[in-house]
């Protein structure tokens, strides 16, 4: 992978990972076009996933600073229901990355069928979202549980996690704001756990130098940054049919390429 390819691939990462149309899908879209093999990439993929990850730190610091100051005020808040529900949330990603994460990462081969197919699966949460009824319920351990439900399938190339979670926390009558806001911040943890994971595993190989997993890694986060802020406001306003119709075109686009 040369350093513009990964350059290319951490602006992917950076915008794709906030925006609802599946950082992983376009990754692995981007790997086929560019004729790189992601499995000997993982190194690279869990880099700019970090890097995504401290962009989002950046755009919330206030909030993440909040929540630790209610937590150690040592007594029931509205910080300590938000941090409740984020640990709620992340139990069905951990058990899925404790148990299947060999098996997920299997699918990472540009496989644009299975890409494409998950990509129409977004395009339909969001359509669904779109065409729901306006309700303001505040997010309990229940319904982040169920969020987390929605995170963990989203390990699916082609299925997006904010998507994901964002439609599924509407449908479930969350506020658009909270919604978002908690979206964003549930995946901090499972991210540099991985990540965590990741580099204290001796057995991961990676094809790609390091000088481009550092280049990619700036992109993402320069992206990612600008992404973040920007899906708030798309959320607040309701705009996301738009990602819909978009995630519908490439995902049939994906499965045209694979019958060809």
């Amino acid at each position: 992978m040369s350093i513009l390819e990964s350059i290319v691939l951490g602006i992917i990462q950076g915008l794709t990972e906030f925006l609802p149309v599946s950082s992983s899908g376009h990754l692995e879209l981007a790997s086929y076009l560019f004729g790189i093999e992601e499995s000997n990439n993982m190194q690279f993929t869990v880099a700019v996933h970090a890097a995504t990850v401290l962009s989002t730190i950046v755009v919330f610091w206030k909030e993440i600073v909040k929540i630790f100051q209610g937590i150690f005020k040592f007594k029931f808040n509205d910080e300590t229901l938000f941090a409740i529900n984020i640990i709620v949330s992340m139990i069905p990603v951990a058990f899925v990355g404790l148990f299947f994460r060999d098996a997920v990462e299997s699918l990472f081969t540009s496989n644009l069928l299975l890409v494409g197919s998950m990509l129409l699966v977004t395009a339909s949460l969001l359509t669904f979202t779109h065409y729901s009824k306006v309700r303001i319920k505040p997010i309990t351990p229940q319904r982040a549980f169920i969020i987390g439900l929605a995170q963990a399938c989203a390990v699916l190339p082609g299925l997006s996690r904010s998507g994901s979670t964002i439609s599924v926390g509407l449908l479930l009558g969350v506020n658009k704001d909270e919604v978002a806001k908690f979206s964003f911040l549930m995946i901090l943890v499972p991210i540099l756990g991985v990540s965590f994971l990741d580099a204290i595993d001796t057995q991961t190989t990676s094809s790609v130098d390091m000088t481009s997993i550092i280049a990619g890694s700036i992109a993402a986060f320069i992206s990612g940054l600008v992404a973040c802020k920007f899906m708030l406001r798309i959320v607040k306003q309701g705009k996301l049919i738009w990602f819909a119709i978009y995630c519908a075109i490439v995902g049939i686009t994906s499965i045209s390429i694979y019958l060809l």
